[in-house]
């Protein structure tokens, strides 16, 4: 028992010996070729062998003859170890270059494709990770680009609205100024009108603005949606007097919601107006709210005859209007992309879908924590 304990220890020091040694060297060449630690690591399993070996000979006294035998079998496992971990390290940076190769078309981007040839499972699940990183890569360009093309249509329209208002104020003031205004009173009322107008373009731009940067505050208060809808139909009232529209909100139950009670109003308020202005005369809007297993939902319905299919998903993009929305009062498109980025600060989400005879926008909130 105790010969045995003794070949142990002289076999551990002269493997451990072996295996400081190599640790060293993997520090030295730790910023080289992966080949070369791979190279290392199979020479310093064959040299501890070898070491333990030559301590266990020494300490037992073995013959040369038996000794030159142990030792040129380790030397021959330490040919074929050297030589099968020079061929893993070299396949495994191969397959490390053409992944490296393939990454590059981020740059360009471009999207990735993995390379053919099979790889380790680490290769595997890195390729896997770089495949997922490009696509999100290509839906944040998508975005980009139309977020972008959404800017230009926004600064041409805001051009061609601001345009419009302003050439009439000059004239009408140049009118007032030269006393050639054959009715100063309705021409002054005009003025105001006109400065409304435009007072209400540069809040509509303030807000999106405080929503596209994150900034917009919010103080959330517990509020029926009963009173929610019940003030926006009052303030909608007016205008739908003025269209000849119907406003139909018996559908809203008395449920509690959490939010912002000025900028949800807000919300009802443009989604009301959008749909009075596009419902012809003797139409209806309608708005209801309910509440469903894991949200509460509001939405107001129209009948402006629906939306073509390839304009919903712009719907709520910065900018966008109708194809009969280019003249006045339509706005300048900002009015949906302000309830988008409201609903969002709740954490709900806005969409719109038709329905026979006109669409029904829909505002979908969180149901409150008790």
């Amino acid at each position: 028992m105790r010969a045995t304990a003794l070949i142990a220890l002289y076999a551990f020091a002269g493997a451990a010996a072996a295996g400081v040694a190599g640790a060293g060297v993997l520090r030295l060449i730790r910023r080289r070729s992966l080949t070369a630690s791979v190279a290392v690591v199979a020479a310093v399993g064959v040299g501890a062998m070898l070491a333990g070996t030559l301590a266990v000979a020494w300490a037992m006294f073995l013959s040369s003859h038996d000794l030159t035998v142990v030792t040129t079998v380790v030397a021959m496992a330490a040919v074929v170890s050297l030589a099968t971990a020079l061929l893993l390290g070299r396949w495994v940076v191969a397959r490390s270059r053409e992944l490296a190769d393939a990454a590059r078309s981020f740059g360009d981007a471009g999207a990735f494709a993995a390379p053919s040839v099979p790889a380790t499972a680490e290769l595997d699940a890195l390729s896997r990770e770089l495949a997922a990183t490009s696509a999100r890569l290509a839906e944040s360009r998508e975005r980009e680009r139309a977020l972008e093309k959404s800017r230009r249509e926004l600064v041409a329209w805001i051009s061609h609205d601001l345009r419009t208002p302003l050439a009439g104020l000059r004239a009408m003031s140049e009118a007032l100024e030269d006393g050639v205004a054959a009715d100063p009173d309705r021409y002054l009322k005009q003025i105001r009108t006109e400065v409304e107008r435009l007072n209400d373009m540069v809040g509509d731009l303030f807000e999106l603005s405080r929503i596209h940067a994150g900034t917009l505050p919010l103080s959330p208060a517990r509020i029926s949606l009963y009173d929610l809808v019940g003030d926006a139909l009052a303030g909608a009232d007016p205008l739908a007097r003025e269209h000849g529209v119907r406003l139909v909100g018996d559908g809203v139950e008395p449920v509690p919601v959490e939010v912002d009670a000025k900028e949800m109003t807000r919300v009802l308020g443009n989604l009301l107006v959008n749909a009075i202005r596009r419902t012809p005369a003797d139409g209806t809007v309608a708005i209801a709210a309910a509440r469903t297993a894991d949200a509460v939902v509001l939405s107001v319905t129209d009948g402006c005859g629906g939306i073509p299919e390839e304009d919903l998903p712009r719907v709520f993009d910065t900018g966008w209007r109708g194809t009969d929305a280019r003249t006045p009062p339509a706005g300048a498109g900002l009015g949906l992309a302000i309830v988008r980025g409201i609903v969002e600060a709740h954490q709900g989400r806005a969409s719109v879908r038709n329905i026979p005879g006109g669409c029904r926008f829909e505002v979908t909130l969180p149901i409150p924590t008790s």
